[in-house]
């Protein structure tokens, strides 16, 4: 079995957590036009400091990168 994505929230199941790591990688990849995020989501990434927006647009911040990458 392998473990949940870390993403920083070890408070959060490990279904969210996924979520989370695959629209932080759609954000990263500028899929967010093809597939929408979800708000809630946003909010959440955006809260936990690995998000922020620029203008209209989620950007992945240092902090997203580094979570990202540790996968």
């Amino acid at each position: 079995m392998t473990n949940p994505p870390d993403l920083q929230m070890p408070h959060l199941d490990m279904d969210t957590a996924v979520r989370l790591r695959w629209a932080l990688r759609d954000i990263k990849s500028k899929r967010t036009q093809l597939m929408p995020i979800n708000p809630d989501d946003l909010a959440k990434l955006i809260e936990l400091g690995l998000v922020e927006m620029q203008g209209d647009a989620p950007i992945i911040t240092v902090k997203g990168d580094r979570t990202l990458s540790r996968s």
